[in-house]
């Protein structure tokens, strides 16, 4: 409902500055721009820009992305001017600047930043003209008409530019929304913001006994509360897609014909470039493996958590980390067509699923608006038809505007999250999405991820599965390596020695003498010394020693505290659940059985996981995705809704609509149980500004109220749906 404010971006001039040509870029044979789009917030604004801009001569597609304001389209022509989209979009009401993401980041704080301050304003001025407000009514009968008078022009002058301040946001909303030929729900509020003042002041030069700029600050200090968390929660929102695109503009090592190495960036590389990628550095794009051999962390890609080691000609995936020695790849896609790319897309798809979810308050929206203002010029002819008083019909006119002001309806829902927000962080848990609460209580299936999520992150060795000393006499070779495998055995084993003559093997493992005879530790290929498969597949680390047999060292993970009551928790809830990891089979398999766990599936890509909750939500489910990694971003952001540990990546956390503590799963079944309430209480507060109107509009319509009895009923409906919202702190079961 917001339209370009002082708030939105640094420059408020609608006039366009610089071109957007510099900004499309060639992908595919095709010319591409990315813009962020300011003003559009519901399915119609929606519908609106995409048919308007898809009918410019020479755009082929046009996307947008509601939830994170960006605006993609493309085109072949070599005719089409790109600032035509700018133009075709002010011309709607939308302005629109080329997608910069510290730009457009900055531009969202300083709007937020701006809504704060405007509310911090209503609210200091609503309490000193409320306490002079009262001093009018305490003294009615026995205050003189000049005193009374003299405390009407004392509020005016703190209303006035209060009003002016604090008002901006809405009145240029309803200003764009009406000059393009739309209305909203921010113009019922300025007109009755401003009728209240106007009729104030008109009311104040002629000495009235009434005034009312306690009604008109009021209403405004309400509203801003709810669009201040708005802003917040929206800003939030749209990091996800920021941190992946972060991610892929980074700078690499690009090898010359001659041999040279050049520093070159992530976009300018193409198929079959050969790149030397660091110790520590991460892999841009995909890329096949050139070297004989690589150690890579991929548990941020495919969830693995343990090392990899990948042999010459492996495909390697962007987001991998190189972990070993530096190695050679050469570029298989470019960073368009990468798989942090995919992901990125499916996280966008996902987030763009979800604003759906607003349009049943936006067609609400829509029917009340218009609804409102028949209703006030119907009452305003009718009176003055009646009474033959123009300032009895514009008093009622007022009355119907303010009484029926849609603040009750604008706070059934955000007061709720602000009490349930305040429960949730009270146990350790984050909302980061406004809607959150209502998706999370629709969902009867949950997919959990296995590693970081279900169990702890930190590998250790199982007692069960070797000898104490297997462990200690592993951990001689250990010692001299920083591989994390190696820091796992060093973990586990008691304090001793390195062994003797220790050498690391790139790849395979690591050598050395102990008391004299020769040990090693690593790959089932190198201890044994054969070429055959291992004995147990699901182990990725042998210890063997001159005289003894080769012994597993199973890689085992703890599972998190809070696992089994969290699963009793949803079988009482009748909530069904499953594992979807990109860990090896055989772990998930552990895991899944340890846990009583029926449902589970191993060695999932992202795309996969993405897939799995589609099909789920085709079947009629909604699904609740608990995950905590890159590989997990795209599942996050399509599913119904989503949780991500407090441990978890930066894109799986921004993606999520809460953020839980680590400390125990038992909080999941805590944010489901109080989400579930919020749900109730959210219901009947809705149903409560319903009743509200319903008898509060024929009251107002026959001219039973003045404008000052309108705004404390108007009042009274924003307390009472506060006062039960109160109730989401003692019913977490409800």
């Amino acid at each position: 409902m917001d339209t370009l404010t002082s708030f939105d971006f640094d420059d408020a001039s609608p006039r366009r500055q610089t071109s957007a040509a510099p900004y499309v870029r060639q992908k595919n044979g095709r010319n591409e721009l990315i813009l962020a789009v300011s003003g559009a917030k519901c399915g119609g604004c929606l519908a609106k820009i995409e048919k308007n801009v898809s009918a410019l001569d020479g755009i082929d597609h046009v996307r947008m992305n509601l939830s994170t304001g960006r605006l993609i389209a493309d085109w072949t022509s070599t005719t089409f001017s790109p600032d035509s989209i700018i133009d075709t979009l002010e011309g709607l009401g939308y302005p629109a600047k080329p997608f910069d993401p510290d730009m457009v980041d900055a531009s969202r704080q300083k709007r937020e930043r701006g809504l704060l301050a405007a509310m911090a304003v209503a609210g200091f001025a609503a309490a000193n003209i409320m306490l002079l407000s009262v001093s009018v009514w305490a003294g009615a009968g026995e205050m003189s008409d000049a005193t009374r008078t003299l405390l009407h022009w004392v509020s005016a002058a703190i209303a006035l530019p209060v009003v002016a301040f604090s008002g901006r946001p809405f009145f240029s909303s309803a200003y764009g929304a009406l000059k393009s030929g739309n209305v909203n729900m921010d113009v019922p509020i300025s007109l009755a913001v401003l009728l209240a003042t106007g009729l104030s002041i008109y009311e104040t030069i002629h000495h009235g006994e009434h005034s009312y700029f306690d009604a008109a600050v009021m209403l405004l200090f309400f509203l801003l509360i709810g669009r201040f968390l708005e802003a917040r929660l929206q800003r939030q929102a749209y990091k996800a897609a920021d941190d992946l695109a972060a991610m892929q503009a980074v700078t690499v090592s690009r090898k010359a014909e001659n041999g040279d190495l050049e520093t070159v960036t992530s976009s300018s590389l193409k198929v079959g470039d050969h790149l030397v990628i660091s110790t520590g550095e991460r892999l841009p794009v995909d890329a096949t493996l050139l070297s004989a051999e690589a150690s890579l962390n991929t548990s941020m890609v495919t969830g693995e958590s343990v090392p990899q080691q990948e042999p010459a000609g492996t495909r390697i995936y962007a987001g991998s980390v190189n972990i070993g020695a530096p190695v050679e790849v050469s570029v298989a896609a470019t960073t368009d067509d990468s798989l942090i790319a995919e992901i990125s897309r499916l996280l966008d798809v996902g987030e763009q699923k979800r604003s759906k979810y607003r349009q049943i308050a936006d067609k609400a929206a829509e029917l009340y608006v218009p609804t409102v203002h028949t209703l006030a010029a119907l009452a305003f002819v009718s009176w003055f038809f009646i009474s033959g008083d123009l300032r009895t019909a514009l008093f009622t006119a007022i009355s119907v505007l303010i009484i029926t002001c849609p603040c009750a309806l604008a706070l059934a829902a955000p007061v709720v999250q602000i009490v349930a927000a305040g429960r949730l962080f009270r146990n350790n848990a984050f909302l980061k999405s406004g809607d959150a609460l209502e998706r999370i209580a629709a969902c009867d299936h949950i997919i959990f991820d296995k590693t970081g999520t279900l169990t702890e992150l930190t590998p250790h060795f199982s007692e069960s599965d070797f000898g104490r000393d297997t462990v200690n006499l592993a951990a001689y070779l250990a010692r001299a390596s920083r591989h994390p495998l190696s820091r796992a055995v060093v973990q586990a084993a008691c304090p001793g020695p390195a062994a003797d003559n220790v050498e690391e093997h790139k790849g395979l493992g690591l050598s050395g003498l102990i008391d004299g005879k020769e040990a090693r530790l690593g790959s089932w290929e190198w201890v044994s010394g054969e070429d055959t498969p291992a004995p147990e597949d699901d182990v990725s680390l042998w210890f063997w020693m001159q005289g003894r047999d080769a012994d597993p060292l199973r890689l085992t993970e703890d599972i998190k505290p809070g696992a089994r009551e969290l699963l009793t928790a949803l079988d009482e809830m009748g909530i069904s659940y499953e594992i979807c990891s990109g860990d090896h089979p055989a772990r998930v398999a552990l895991i899944a059985n340890e846990l009583g766990i029926k449902s589970f599936t191993g060695g999932m890509k992202p795309v996969g996981k993405a897939d799995r909750v589609e099909a789920l939500s085709t079947e009629g489910h909604k699904v609740l995705m608990v995950g905590d990694g890159l590989n997990d971003a795209g599942a996050l952001a399509s599913s119904h809704a989503a949780l991500a540990p407090g441990g978890a990546l930066d894109v799986a956390r921004t993606a999520s609509d809460a953020v839980y503590s680590n400390d125990s799963l038992e909080s999941v079944a805590g944010i489901i149980r109080v989400a579930k309430s919020a749900q109730s209480r959210i219901k009947e507060n809705f149903t409560l500004a319903v009743i509200y109107n319903m008898i509060a509009i024929p009251i107002a319509f026959l001219g039973l109220v003045t404008p000052l009895i309108a705004a404390i009923a108007m009042s009274g409906s924003s307390i009472i749906v506060t006062v039960n919202a109160l109730r989401v702190r003692s019913g977490g079961k409800s």
